[in-house]
């Protein structure tokens, strides 16, 4: 029988680089993409001498159109996607630069559909397959100072919740990961201050990766790793708009 095989985006560091180091464990081959050459060559190198797996590694920025290009052009049999890549930056949205913002939809929202809706297809041509999109529990809230980002977020839940619900019955499932605070260098770009409360309640890469996995597997339709995340969906329903944005903006100060 032959090996699956799994493209990861983002997977240089934080949780792609995790989930690319469980699917290795499992025996899938692998491609995988950022834009950190040396660091993904290095992480390549470490899979294929750790696990006698095959990797190939993919340099692209997904925030152009011929980044995505490239991946779709050159990656064909593709049994599980992980569109993992992504990007915030913190700040109120008119003082932001705004190709920075568009940056962040090109990558968060354009370049995710656009390699779902490749991929999505070749696997309803075969049958089956696995897809993850990496969401956050930024998805449930309108976040003040973080207002794209979250934006964006909630467009991947939405979408493949959607998703979810259409490519089941042919096949393919499609499950959303929606952490919350996670031990990466995710914060330092988007220029983030973490308070005492938020840095208790943050779960380590490997282990979002891991339970990432494990949900994927079982074919869930979303999962939010973290006891202290769990509540956040049901809060959000039941409390006021005006008084989550008061909050949420305290958070983000």
């Amino acid at each position: 029988m032959s090996r699956e095989r799994a493209l990861v985006t983002g997977a240089s560091s934080g949780i792609g680089m995790e989930i690319a180091r469980i699917l290795a464990s499992q025996n899938c081959d692998l491609v995988i993409c950022a834009r950190r050459k040396k660091e993904l060559e290095d992480f390549s190198e470490e899979l294929i001498d750790k696990y006698g797996i095959n990797c190939e590694v993919i340099i692209a920025d997904l925030t152009t159109e011929k980044g995505v290009d490239g991946i779709i052009k050159n990656t064909k049999n593709i049994d599980i996607l992980v569109n993992n890549a992504g990007f915030g930056i913190l700040g109120d949205h008119a003082e932001m630069p705004l190709d920075r913002q568009l940056q962040m939809i090109d990558l968060n929202i354009h370049a995710l559909t656009r390699l779902t809706h490749e991929f999505s297809n070749q696997m309803i041509a075969k049958g089956r397959g696995r897809i993850m999109n990496v969401a956050s529990i930024a998805a449930y809230i309108s976040g003040p100072g973080f207002a794209v980002y979250c934006a964006t977020k909630a467009y991947v839940l939405s979408y493949s919740r959607a998703l979810h619900k259409e490519l089941k019955n042919r096949g393919v499932t499609v499950t959303a990961l929606c952490p919350g605070y996670v031990v990466t260098g995710f914060q330092e770009v988007a220029g983030m201050k973490l308070s005492r409360m938020e840095k208790l309640s943050a779960v380590p890469a490997n282990k979002v990766a891991n339970i990432a996995i494990k949900s994927m597997r079982k074919g869930r339709r979303e999962v939010m790793p973290g006891i202290v995340n769990k509540p956040l969906p049901l809060v959000t329903r039941i409390t006021p708009m005006w008084l989550q944005l008061i909050i949420v903006k305290q958070i983000l100060k």
